[in-house]
């Protein structure tokens, strides 16, 4: 990530009554059209939730979308233009906007490798332990526990987007503290880091800073703006 950029996340749920296939083909090869005449966009990825996540019911998100900009100011300068509107309209024909969730974050690079191709993409969705501030559940995300999970040995690259700061002014209380998005090159590969020493530390780490069972999607990434 080019340092200050600032990530939007968004995830969602498909449109009541709309089958995976139909939602995935739809979001991958009609929506894209409106998204990237966004002014100032500057990288978009979408990550699809498995298939074969639905084999056991429904996951919490169909997926999520990561949309980077320069700065807060660019992504404020979409309110009220036609190309953002166009994108709002578009996404009430395969999203089921009241699930809509989004946070505004900022990415921390904690272990840098490549995306493997054809890999897979977990994303978890952190909230950090009640009474913990802010700024101490940051630190010892990226400092503390960062580190632990880099030395998981099948983890190809790992990011933690941290939810902005300026998020919790007034009061407010985002969806999520964070997002934390690890890659790896298949689903076998998960199966084996989670049986490795190194996982176990990080699980119980996690009692740390964050709470228990946090929601997860595991996904196929789709770059649309690199």
């Amino acid at each position: 990530m080019i340092s200050g950029m600032v990530k939007a996340v968004s995830f969602f749920k498909r449109k009541a009554g709309m089958s995976v296939d139909a939602f995935q083909a739809y979001w991958r090869t009609a929506h894209p059209e409106v998204v990237v005449k966004l002014p100032g966009i500057r990288r978009y990825v979408q990550s699809h939730t498995l298939p074969s996540a639905y084999r056991k019911g429904e996951p919490v998100y169909d997926g999520i979308a990561e949309l980077w900009f320069d700065d807060t100011g660019a992504m404020r300068a979409l309110a009220g233009t036609a190309a953002y509107a166009t994108v709002q309209a578009d996404e009430a024909r395969f999203i089921e906007r009241s699930t809509m969730g989004l946070i505004i974050t900022e990415e921390h690079v904690v272990k840098d490798g490549a995306v493997p191709a054809d890999g897979v993409k977990n994303v978890e969705f952190v909230t950090r332990k009640p009474g913990m501030e802010v700024d101490r559940f940051q630190q010892y995300w990226y400092r503390v526990h960062g580190p632990l999970a880099a030395r998981i040995p099948v983890v190809r690259r790992y990011v933690q987007s941290h939810t902005r700061r300026a998020a919790y002014e007034a009061g407010r209380a985002p969806g999520y503290d964070g997002v934390a998005i690890t890659w790896f090159d298949d689903t076998q590969a998960m199966r084996v880091s989670a049986a490795t020493p190194e996982y176990a530390r990080v699980r119980a780490d996690e009692a740390n800073f964050i709470t228990p069972d946090p929601p997860f999607i595991i996904t196929k990434e789709h770059p649309i703006i690199a």
